[in-house]
């Protein structure tokens, strides 16, 4: 996989993200994140309209349920012609393996996900109860994805080089939680600037209020991937 910007539609329709995606020239080869929002309100007809104007799509579902069922819901997912779908990487190695079996025959990705961006090392421990560093967590799952056949994994940019070195240098490592110098942190607590992301090893970086609220979206995502190509 090219080293990609992937950008998060984090809007409130489907009009409006349109009217986004209208600023850039059509020939823009776009690699675009639906969550489970905008999943939730347009489905599969929004990801079936976003793939005929030419975009890649990352799916991004954090499938998390009982090996069988997930499985079932990959071989659906499978016939969609989407690049990269999720699950959670807490699932187990049955339900990654299920996961990875339902798509196969497909040219779907399996990224798993280790933990939230939202979590840091408090949360892991009071709220979750993981006595585990967050950094042994997040790689001790990397290799439960890996050993199960997943395709690469949802961190954050700091746990790249050892989930690199735990797994293979082609295991994939998409991470979200990226926020240039000139944007807030907002709801994230383990985040890194483009150009960090890239100097740790990410393989792809997601990124969204930072380009879908900025006042001049398409230079936004423009200087973006200026800074992550350097």
């Amino acid at each position: 996989m090219d080293k990609l910007v992937i950008v998060a539609l984090d809007f409130a329709d489907d009009f409006e993200c349109i009217n986004f995606l209208n600023q850039f020239p059509k020939n823009q080869s776009l690699f675009l994140k639906i969550g489970l929002e905008m999943f939730c309100q347009y489905g599969y007809p929004f990801v079936k309209r976003l793939r005929e104007r030419g975009y890649n799509i990352f799916l991004d579902l954090k499938l998390h349920d009982i090996p069988n069922t997930v499985k079932r819901t990959c071989q659906m997912i499978a016939k969609w012609d989407v690049q990269l779908l999720t699950i959670h990487a807490s699932g187990g190695a049955e339900m990654i393996a299920a996961a990875k079996e339902g798509l196969s025959g497909s040219n779907t990705k399996l990224l798993a996900v280790t933990q939230l961006t939202s979590l840091g090392q408090v949360e892991l421990s009071n709220e979750l109860q993981v006595s585990l560093p967050s950094q042994d967590y997040v790689t001790r799952l990397a290799k439960l994805a890996f050993n199960n056949g997943a395709d690469g994994v949802i961190s954050s940019a700091l746990e790249v080089p050892m989930i690199k070195e735990a797994t293979s240098e082609e295991f994939l490592c998409v991470t979200p939680g990226i926020r240039p110098k000139s944007a807030q942190v907002g709801d994230q607590k383990r985040v890194a600037t483009p150009s960090q992301a890239r100097k740790l090893g990410s393989d792809a970086i997601v990124v969204g209020r930072p380009i879908t609220q900025a006042k001049d979206e398409y230079n936004a995502y423009v200087n973006i991937e200026k800074e992550w190509s350097k």
